[in-house]
């Protein structure tokens, strides 16, 4: 495999562009301003603004909850070659259990987290083609596990749950329809983080978080491809 693929790092000099959705606010924010201090040109795609961004950052519109937006993204980007894909931007949705889950709510968050994810990859596909690394990777989260997700965490969310656990299936028939074209797909867990979504009960500093998943993004090859990992690097069980 050349190095056209997600088999070898570029070089500082090589560094291309990163896309990253739900880039306003945090792990996006975070992933975003880690790639464009490095020096990659970040795609940072969000509904709000992004003050005071580098100048590296280019501003992108993007609704996740609406396919007419994604589709607006891929033809705005025709003919952009994009190394990295990074679906990042979710929602949580209720958290009280069976007796206050509703349907429209739960509903938005697979649309949000599960389906939104697979109309970016089918959007950017050729434009992942066009690029050096070829990698897609989906920010999932380990409570989508069926064999961990519950082991010490009782907390009601059942449509969150369910959204990272189909995203997590998205990933691995990806990684397969993927394989051929050379495009690596990997899902990564970023732990309980300090954030709007975590709150600030969560054990595990965003910053912690940024660095450990930029840390396996950077590394990962072709032979990563339909894997599951946390941010220190552990493997997480489907």
């Amino acid at each position: 495999m050349t190095s056209s693929t997600a088999n070898s790092s570029p070089r500082p000099q090589e560094l291309g562009a990163v896309l990253v959705t739900g880039a306003s606010r945090g792990l996006g924010k975070a992933l975003a301003e880690l790639y464009a201090g490095d020096g990659w040109r970040v795609l940072a795609c969000a509904r709000q603004q992004l003050p005071g961004a580098a100048a590296s950052m280019l501003p992108y519109p993007l609704d996740v909850s609406d396919a007419v937006s994604i589709e607006t993204l891929g033809k705005i980007l025709e003919g952009t070659a994009i190394d990295i894909v990074i679906n990042n931007a979710a929602v949580r949705g209720d958290t009280g259990g069976l007796m206050s889950l509703r349907a429209d709510d739960f509903m938005e968050v697979m649309r949000i987290n599960a389906l939104a994810p697979l109309l970016v990859a089918q959007a950017l596909k050729p434009n992942l083609l066009a690029g050096r690394r070829k990698l897609l990777v989906n920010i999932s989260s380990r409570a989508g596990s069926l064999a961990e997700g519950t082991l010490d965490d009782d907390d009601g969310d059942y449509a969150y749950r369910c959204s990272k656990a189909a995203l997590n299936m998205a990933t691995v028939k990806l990684a397969q329809d993927f394989q051929r074209e050379g495009i690596a797909v990997i899902s990564l867990h970023p732990g309980w983080i300090r954030t709007d979504m975590g709150g600030p009960d969560a054990v595990v500093d965003i910053a912690q978080s940024a660095q450990g998943l930029k840390g396996l993004i950077d590394t990962a090859t072709m032979a990563d491809s339909g894997s599951f990992r946390a941010y220190d690097g552990r493997t997480v069980s489907w």
